[in-house]
């Protein structure tokens, strides 16, 4: 199957954009492919804003990017836009990296109101960035994951399911982008 890297933006791991990359991880590993999750709070700060393409976590991370079939990019939403991680690594991509992805956007937010970004401020920043396929996004609103401390952390029942709904086109993307090149 096709190798997918799910780009989170999310500020830690229990936040509720952490919560949903991990998930779509799990989804899309059960589905037979290869699924990574890069967790762009991680990657060394200051040679992330510096731009340090040659540090070795950030040069991983752009090989990743550069090897995937497929990309994932889960952010959550403030004022109305996505993640300065989102952004600070898609900053260091080389033109063309994106080209011929399937690139689907997530985004998770506290209001119905934040489900603009996704068409009016993320997509659009995936297509600058060279990307050719970029499907139709997903908004999972913040009140339909529950708080880690409270439970599991899990994205209730109803925003799983279109969750999972949501990655039916995408990976039919992968698919057929495989089916060119094999």
């Amino acid at each position: 199957m096709s190798t997918v890297l799910i780009i989170s933006g999310s500020p830690s791991s229990t936040a509720r954009p952490g919560v949903v990359a991990t998930l779509v991880a799990t989804a899309l590993t059960a589905a037979g492919h290869s699924a990574d999750l890069l967790a762009v709070r991680d990657l060394p700060t200051v040679a992330l804003l510096a731009e340090d393409r040659a540090e070795p976590a950030i040069s991983a991370a752009l090989s990743a990017v550069e090897s995937a079939d497929g990309l994932v990019v889960v952010s959550p939403v403030y004022r109305a836009a996505y993640s300065g991680l989102v952004k600070s690594l898609l900053d260091l991509l080389p033109t063309g990296a994106l080209v011929g992805k399937a690139v689907l956007p997530l985004a998770t937010g506290g209001s119905q109101g934040h489900l603009v970004a996704l068409d009016f401020v993320l997509r659009p920043l995936l297509f600058a960035m060279g990307a050719t396929k970029v499907l139709p996004g997903h908004f999972v609103p913040d009140r339909m994951i529950e708080e880690p401390g409270t439970g599991t952390g899990a994205v209730l029942a109803p925003a799983r399911k279109a969750l999972e709904d949501a990655l039916v086109p995408f990976q039919d993307a992968l698919r057929k982008a495989s089916a060119l090149t094999a």
